[in-house]
């Protein structure tokens, strides 16, 4: 008998993780003065995938926070407040992770999310991947979810959620995830969503109607068990143009070319530099836990 085993393929939110361990971690600065814990604990945590067993990863980082998008909406975010030390960290994330041998993606007019939403759909066209497994807690990609074979991880709970994970979480399917985003807002990214459209309210209309343009305009037509109808349906009536910009602030961009072909994501081990970063970051000095985000 030939066993093969099963080819998994990991897309790594590199922003999430390096905000999650920049928050987390003590802070540590090298013999230069520069703050590089985050991008340690980030390294090292995406080491231990690997060392754990996973083969072919990557990770998407927004190296400009700023994006598209921001010529779309005035109100879409932005690396304003972003802490300094956190932002200078991005670069260095970036050149540490391609000397240890993984696979970087550094985005500037498109997002980090954008191209983990790319190459869950190129990884899962070869027929040799069995699961695509996107790290990542963010709501946006719930889009990407397929079946049980595009799955989203969040890394810190280990809670890995399928097809069916989504709807029991948001009420609807993944393919309906940007309506639902366009309808409630997303205060991370920025825009508000229409006033009165709460998780619940959206969830029943979009559970039935899938997309904006299928409500109906009469509220008597929906049938469905959500408060205040009329004065949502008044809302989607006036708000549509603004609900629809709002759809396409929360739709993923899967048309950017990443990868030729999968094997491309194998780690095949680290580059003769990183010993030297690797030595950096050991060498650096910790200081005492700043205090986490509220």
């Amino acid at each position: 008998m030939c066993w093969r085993r099963a080819l998994e393929v990991y897309l790594v939110d590199g922003t999430y993780e390096l905000f999650r361990h920049y928050y987390a971690l003590p802070s540590a600065q090298d013999q230069d003065g520069r703050e590089v814990g985050a991008v340690r604990g980030v390294i090292a945590s995406v080491l231990g995938m690997i060392k754990g067993g996973a083969t072919h990863v990557a990770v998407a980082t927004d190296h400009v926070i700023e994006s598209f998008r921001n010529g779309l909406w005035p109100g879409y975010k932005t690396s304003a407040g972003v802490e300094p030390d956190l932002l200078a960290q991005f670069p260095l994330l970036e050149d540490a992770l391609s000397t240890a041998g993984v696979v970087v993606w550094p985005m500037v007019e498109f997002e980090a999310d954008d191209a983990l939403a790319a190459a869950a759909v190129a990884a899962a066209r070869d027929a040799r991947v069995e699961r695509v497994i996107i790290c990542t807690p963010d709501k946006d990609l719930a889009q990407c979810v397929r079946g049980t074979r595009i799955v989203q991880l969040n890394r810190r709970t280990r809670v890995t959620c399928d097809e069916a994970g989504v709807i029991q979480k948001f009420g609807v399917s993944p393919a309906s995830i940007p309506d639902y985003l366009a309808l409630v807002g997303d205060a991370a990214d920025g825009y508000p969503g229409l006033t009165g459209w709460g998780a619940k309210s959206s969830a029943a209309v979009l559970a039935k109607f899938a997309h904006l343009e299928a409500i109906p305009a009469d509220w008597r037509e929906w049938h469905v068990n959500a408060a205040n109808a009329s004065a949502l349906a008044h809302t989607l009536s006036c708000d549509r143009d603004r609900a629809l910009l709002f759809r396409t602030l929360a739709t993923l961009r899967t048309d950017i070319a990443l990868f030729d072909d999968v094997d491309h994501l194998r780690w095949n081990g680290s580059t003769p530099a990183f010993d030297a970063l690797a030595a950096r970051f050991d060498a650096a000095v910790t200081e005492p836990r700043r205090r986490s985000r509220a």
